[in-house]
């Protein structure tokens, strides 16, 4: 990969049998669909890895997941809706322990989520992950396999075989203490893994739980001084910021109508992936992603039904 990323500019990959292999969480997002005291809850296919490999097929490129689930009815029911949307399992580890879930009120903001975390961070690293890091051109991951044992230990596997193929690293510094263990400075390590990787998309939510409060701008460069390559922050009805280091660029939303918020993030991911795969610029794809979030943002829950990367290009007008 380059040691800079010019905005105007394509990256060119190397000819590999996959796209993009995410690495993480595969869930359950349970959402309110009420405002009342004690609400009622409905089930959602969720985690941020999971979400993007879902929304890229979608929109037109190959994806893998590379999760851990429970023996359990949650983790059937994840399993039966990757193979209903065409999605390749093989990388999917059934373990003994409750599959993980997150609680979300809907929202118009940034939601507050509350973790029931088990089977999720005993994602372990073996032959067949191997072969797919190399044979993948992204490799994507976030906070929650890096806040544990043993998923971290497969991340920082799956980093060291990436940067020796020529893949492309992309981490989602979600940063949130509560996946973390007590005690833990869980905040120098994401630290540790921003400098490991080529793109990061923070919030600014994001940024303010790493760094503390400060200025968008302020915030950006300290992610590119930790060594990252391209910083993407995302700032809600603001828009985004993207930067290299030597060139920083603002884009207005394209969001027209906010029903939910969840799974947002992760359409831009795809977008962004999607459109860099097939051969935008950073610029465009940034553009595409953003499209992509504008789209998801219409309807409830994480996933929703994409049409094409092309398509999208209505939003863009």
């Amino acid at each position: 990969m380059p040691q800079l990323f010019a905005l105007d500019e394509k990256i060119l990959f190397k000819n590999k049998g996959n796209d993009v292999l995410a690495i993480g969480e595969l869930l359950v997002d349970m959402i309110t669909t009420d405002e009342e005291e004690i609400p009622t809850y409905q089930q959602f296919f969720g985690g941020a890895p999971a979400n993007i490999a879902m929304n890229i097929k979608k929109l037109g490129i190959k994806s893998l997941i590379a999760s851990a689930i429970g023996e359990d009815k949650i983790g059937d029911f994840l399993i039966n809706h990757l193979k209903q949307n065409e999605i390749d399992i093989s990388l999917v580890q059934r373990v003994k322990n409750a599959t993980s879930m997150v609680l979300l009120s809907k929202s118009n903001g940034t939601p507050i989520p509350i973790f029931y975390r088990d089977a999720d961070f005993s994602l372990t690293f073996g032959k067949a992950l191997k072969e797919a890091v190399v044979d993948s051109k992204i490799i994507h991951f976030s906070c929650w396999p890096i806040s544990r044992m043993p998923s971290r230990s497969t991340i920082e596997a799956a980093i060291e075989i990436a940067k020796i193929n020529d893949v492309l690293i992309c981490f989602d510094p979600n940063y949130h203490e509560m996946i973390w263990q007590k005690k833990e400075d869980g905040i120098q390590y994401v630290k540790s893994i921003i400098s490991k990787s080529d793109i990061i998309k923070p919030s600014e939510d994001d940024a303010q739980r790493i760094f503390g409060q400060d200025t968008a701008l302020n915030q950006v460069k300290k992610f590119l001084d930790l060594g990252a390559k391209l910083v993407i922050m995302t700032l809600c009805e603001k828009g985004l910021i993207v930067s290299n280091g030597q060139e920083t660029v603002k884009y207005a939303t394209l969001a027209t109508e906010v029903v939910d918020t969840t799974g947002a993030g992760d359409a831009f991911w795809a977008g962004f992936y999607t459109a860099l795969i097939k051969g935008y610029s950073i610029k465009d794809a940034i553009t595409f992603g953003s499209a992509a979030s504008a789209y998801k943002l219409k309807y409830v829950g994480a996933i929703v039904n994409l049409p094409k990367l092309e398509d999208l290009k209505e939003l863009i007008k």
